[in-house]
């Protein structure tokens, strides 16, 4: 486990600090758990995250892969959660839409919810996110067509300068350094959001395309405000290890 930088407000940690120089230096951590689906493109994706924004001592990361199925992975989040001392401060579920009957795959999201698991789910396909990086795909798509598309996208990119043409691999572990050097993540996390924010439903199933990965992304790179907050109550109380 490693950890990760949230941004927090300079006044409090100048307030922290001062309240702290009588005694040993204390870290302040939060704990997150993300439980995937997949076992090689999610995790490879987020330990990349957590090597590139892991400079700062503020929450620790877990990730696991699991190769299951969408309510299997709910569960072991969940199980997870149940065993954990102390318990995580934040925990995801990723899975994808994939094959997977509707059913299933809203009866995971909500199973997630009561019990009070996050979800990064993506319909169809967690490449979905990825696509986000080059352009705001708001009309449905099949899972098998992601790969040319991202491939497409980043050789189009007036960045691309090599000699043999680009091409998507799922289990890559480069691909966090393609997206941002050749895309960007800050319209992927704006395009990814504004189409979550049309579908008014529950019907999870039927919202294609979409990714709430964005989600995810936004609180391991120190952008989710409401957890910041919740990191900054912690800095105010003392709670800190």
């Amino acid at each position: 486990m490693s950890a990760k930088r949230i941004t927090i407000d300079s006044k409090l940690l100048r307030q922290y600090s001062s309240r702290s120089k009588k005694r040993a230096p204390k870290k302040i951590r939060y704990r997150i758990l993300i439980v995937c689906e997949g076992i090689a493109t999610e995790p490879n994706y987020f330990r990349s995250i957590e090597r590139k924004y892991g400079a700062g001592l503020v929450y620790e990361l877990t990730i696991q892969g699991e190769g299951a199925n969408t309510v299997q992975v709910v569960d072991k989040a969940i199980e997870l959660q149940a065993k954990a001392s102390p318990k995580y401060d934040s925990v995801w579920a990723v899975f994808d839409k994939d094959s997977f009957t509707d059913n299933s795959f809203n009866a995971a999201i909500r199973k997630a919810k009561s019990n009070g698991i996050e979800c990064a789910w993506s319909n169809e396909a967690f490449e979905l996110w990825y696509l986000y990086h080059f352009h705001n795909r708001v009309t449905a798509m099949s899972r098998t067509e992601y790969k040319k598309s991202i491939s497409d996208a980043v050789n189009r990119s007036e960045q691309y300068r090599e000699r043999k043409p680009y091409q998507y691999e799922k289990n890559a572990t480069d691909t966090l350094d393609i997206l941002q050097k050749y895309g960007s993540q800050d319209n992927a996390i704006k395009w990814a959001e504004a189409q979550s924010l049309t579908f008014t439903d529950t019907k999870f199933a039927k919202h294609n395309p979409c990714t709430m990965v964005f989600k995810l992304v936004r609180q391991l790179i120190g952008e989710d405000e409401a957890f910041n907050k919740l990191v900054k109550e912690k800095i105010e109380s003392g709670a800190v290890e």
